[in-house]
């Protein structure tokens, strides 16, 4: 379905020097420097996949996105999705995908959601039967009829979501690009909308590429992820092998009413490992141990706290994927 090789994309970026003869200078001798946003990326994303595609900010997320949806032509590589390059033949090519980005619309602002979607009907040239069949499919999925009455300037945040969502499937795209599809909604409507998403992959075989911060999107959504920093693969797999190669970490809970529980738990030299193998928080009665499992074993700090501490309370868990990414970006081990 989706095939990436070795993209790469550069900028020219000009160098101004400071104060008035700094700016003259640029204007009729300007400076250059090129600037790689994305080095060397290769994946491929099979027919009906949901993608997580994930990095931290400047990391080549969204140039990446650009080129696949045809926005930004690539300096080197190429991307093909569903046989078609994007950059070539690009108003057959948008026929085939679906594009929501954020907080920025697809839809106008003043007309009603029901004659915006009429308009987007004309556009992309729906047959009525299909549209309709379309139409009573969303409505259902993703509860429209509350407000596709309603001006687009008036929906709440989650409502115009919803409504975008829409708006980027009424053409039956082969692909769908969500980026930061929740961002900014309350815990109900993320978990509406990614029921929506979860449930229009399963239905309609979608392809899904999702970027966002969101790392319960990722979990709940994602088939598989891939990880980008600094322009270049740094992941390519499912949560499960992430959580397998670095989810090492484990997290140690326990409420005390020793206000310096932190300062007589020295875990580093009792088991003799490096200061980022085990992080100790406390805030009031609760304390957070973050230790590598690998290096101090489970028992070994549940027994050592125990005889420290006077313990009310304990708990372990395993470390989140927000903290396995942190590592992964960070480089640890």
């Amino acid at each position: 379905m989706i095939e990436v090789v070795n993209l790469r994309k550069e900028f020219k970026k000009t160098i101004k020097e400071p104060g008035l003869k700094g700016s003259v200078k640029a204007l009729f001798n300007p400076k250059t420097e090129t600037v790689e946003a994305v080095k060397d990326i290769s994946f491929n994303i099979d027919d009906g996949q949901i993608l997580g595609f994930i990095g931290p900010n400047g990391a080549g997320k969204s140039t990446v996105i650009k080129m696949l949806t045809g926005i930004l032509t690539p300096t080197s590589g190429s991307c093909t999705i569903n046989g078609k390059n994007p950059t070539v033949n690009r108003k057959k090519y948008v026929r085939d995908i679906g594009v929501v980005f954020g907080q920025r619309t697809q839809l106008w602002w003043d007309l009603p959601l029901r004659e915006t979607y009429g308009v987007l009907k004309e556009i992309y040239e729906v047959p009525d039967d299909k549209f309709k069949k379309k139409m009573d499919f969303l409505n259902e999925v993703l509860e429209l009829e509350d407000f596709i009455s309603s001006p687009v300037r008036t929906l709440s945040l989650g409502q115009r979501m919803r409504a975008d969502i829409a708006a980027s499937l009424l053409h039956s795209p082969k692909v769908l690009f969500l980026d930061e599809p929740t961002i900014g909604l309350d815990v109900v409507v993320k978990n509406n909308i990614r029921n929506a998403i979860d449930h229009i992959n399963k239905v309609e075989k979608t392809t899904v590429i999702l970027t966002t911060h969101d790392l319960a999107d990722i979990e709940t959504l994602a088939d598989r992820i891939v990880m980008i920093d600094k322009g270049l693969n740094v992941f390519d797999g499912t949560i499960g092998d992430l959580k397998s190669k670095y989810g090492q970490i484990r997290e140690l809970n326990f409420v005390t009413d020793d206000k310096d529980a932190k300062s007589k738990l020295n875990y580093v030299d009792k088991f003799n490992v490096r200061q980022k193998d085990v992080v100790v928080e406390q805030e009031d009665t609760l304390v957070k141990v973050r230790f590598n499992s690998s290096r101090i074993a489970v028992p070994e700090i549940l027994s050592y706290t125990l005889d420290t501490i006077v313990v009310n309370d304990i708990s372990v868990k395993d470390a989140d994927i927000e903290e396995i990414i942190r590592r992964l970006y960070q480089h640890e081990e």
